[in-house]
């Protein structure tokens, strides 16, 4: 019964892992825009969390459209304001990933100064649905447990829109075949503001979860950050289902490497194996090289 316990915590970490990583993938796929600041995305979700749960009293999950909203529409903003113009210039693949680095870096310093300034820099957290349920001799908090059925949810919903949406098959198209998709008529600008304003939505929504079992504070998005990107390389940068199968793996490797060791080795054992497949398959362990235009 010990293996289910973690078998189970371990599709939870690996369902948040998903969902936080799957903006960041499917930014660069479109774009081939390094969004370092995608973990403080999740940041302002978190926060929106906390005051929606401490101020108005409302349930936590009533904030999840508005996260989604809020970072949806910063993600807009940055594209018209930004990076737009510089999609533009028709930029080295290269250059353009060097450019984007330093722009969000320096949104991410921004935004966690000005989360420090606004709400100081303790750590808050609320309390919500914390009663812990048994099924099939498996505990698990409730919190948690919505937390990971939600972000399977969107996980599951993204996929089933690229996978099925004329739209969403164009967005595909666009991340494996960025001159292909030129050449048969694929709105290409349409395409990356849609996946812009996706990509910072989700890591709004993945904010509002993690506030569920974990308290926020402006530098929460940092090992977020790093989580997402070890999952998105893993999977292969860029390729949607490749991260979401990583998301899973380092879930596990997460959950059974801490029960099977110490806490103190989790960061050993995770990064010790992503560079451990970064030497040898650098690519990813799910995809093929990217692709790039």
């Amino acid at each position: 019964m010990l293996s289910m316990q973690l078998l189970v915590a371990a599709i939870s970490t690996g369902a948040i892992y998903a969902l936080v990583s799957l903006g960041l993938n499917l930014v660069y796929g479109t774009l081939r825009v390094l969004n370092v600041a995608h973990g403080d995305l999740a940041m302002i979700g978190g926060y929106v969390a906390y005051w929606a749960s401490t101020w108005l009293g409302l349930n936590p999950l009533v904030a999840l459209p508005l996260a989604a909203l809020l970072c949806g529409l910063a993600g807009w903003g940055a594209y018209r304001g930004v990076f737009r113009k510089l999609l533009a210039r028709n930029t080295a693949v290269a250059q353009l990933e060097a450019n984007s680095l330093l722009l969000f870096f320096g949104v991410s310093t921004v935004l966690q100064n000005v989360a420090a300034l606004a709400f100081s820099s303790t750590p808050r957290a609320y309390q919500f649905l914390g009663t812990v349920v048994q099924f099939g001799g498996v505990a698990l908090a409730e919190n948690r447990l919505i937390a990971t059925l939600v972000a399977l949810a969107v996980c599951g919903g993204v996929w089933i829109f690229l996978s099925r949406h004329p739209f969403g098959l164009a967005m595909r198209g666009l991340i494996d075949h960025g001159q292909a998709a030129l050449v048969v008529g694929i709105n290409v600008e349409r395409v990356q503001v849609v996946s812009f304003v996706l990509g910072f939505a989700s890591a709004g929504i993945a904010g509002v979860l993690i506030s569920m079992v974990e308290a926020v504070s402006p530098t929460m998005g940092g090992p977020l950050l790093i989580a997402a990107f070890v999952v998105a390389i893993l999977g292969g940068l860029g390729r949607i289902g490749g991260g979401i199968c990583a998301a899973f793996l380092l879930g596990g490797l997460d959950t059974f490497g801490v029960a099977l060791s110490s806490p103190e080795f989790r960061s050993v054992l995770l990064y010790g194996v992503f560079v451990v497949i970064i030497l040898f398959r650098p690519q990813g362990l799910f995809s093929k090289a990217v692709n790039v235009r």
